[in-house]
């Protein structure tokens, strides 16, 4: 028995953080991208669930980071199908990819372990990037002015463009604490291959939720 449905526009909210006119749009985007064309993954079968509740099943596991045995009955069908709907959805709920970036756009990084690990500093080569203290010593990052060795007061102007510098990277923050109420981003259990997918398809409701 199927418990959560988006035919019941009271369960969209609360599973996915959309209201049900944004879910709406977004169900219309995944069509678009051919999400109604992608079969089962088995020959001869369907899927159990239409579009609608598929895209809501996608939403609802990264929102609440249930397990595929606690998913799966929720939405009236096995884990096994549960699993096959997130593998073949996740990745069109996605961001568009963004063709072409300012050559003076900032980009802010936050881990300076990830940063020099995952090839994220390649792809910025040239671009101006903020990052915070922990990556003193790094001269390829734009970092807070530090105090003098001596205890003296720091200049004015650098204090000035520290503050800024604060103002920039707390939006950054605040937004990545917006997106870990999808609360897989805290515990993430599947492949790591999958993960580019998951974080830019949250990024997708996360924008759109502030677009009301």
């Amino acid at each position: 028995m199927q418990v959560i449905s988006a035919a019941r526009p009271e369960w969209i909210f609360p599973f996915t953080g959309l209201q049900p006119t944004q879910f709406r749009r977004l169900v219309r985007l995944v069509a678009e991208r051919g999400g109604d064309a992608i079969a089962d993954g088995r020959p001869g079968r369907q899927w159990s669930l239409d579009l609608a509740d598929r895209v809501l099943l996608v939403a609802a596991y990264w929102r609440t980071n249930l397990t595929m045995r606690q998913i799966g009955p929720l939405f009236g069908v096995s884990h096994s199908a549960a699993h096959r709907v997130i593998d073949t959805l996740g990745p069109l709920l996605a961001l568009a990819p963004v063709r072409r970036r300012r050559v003076d756009q900032i980009a802010i990084v936050n881990d300076t372990i990830v940063y020099r690990t995952s090839g994220i500093d390649q792809k910025l080569a040239g671009r101006p990037v903020m990052a915070d203290g922990a990556y003193r010593g790094n001269p390829d990052v734009i970092i807070p002015y530090r105090k003098p060795a001596d205890g003296s007061e720091l200049p004015e102007w650098k204090k000035d463009l520290n503050r800024q510098h604060r103002t920039v990277r707390a939006q950054v923050e605040h937004a990545l604490a917006r997106m870990k109420t999808f609360k897989i981003l805290r515990d993430y259990r599947r492949a790591a291959h999958t993960l580019t997918d998951t974080a830019s398809g949250i990024a997708h409701l996360h924008n759109i939720i502030l677009a009301r």
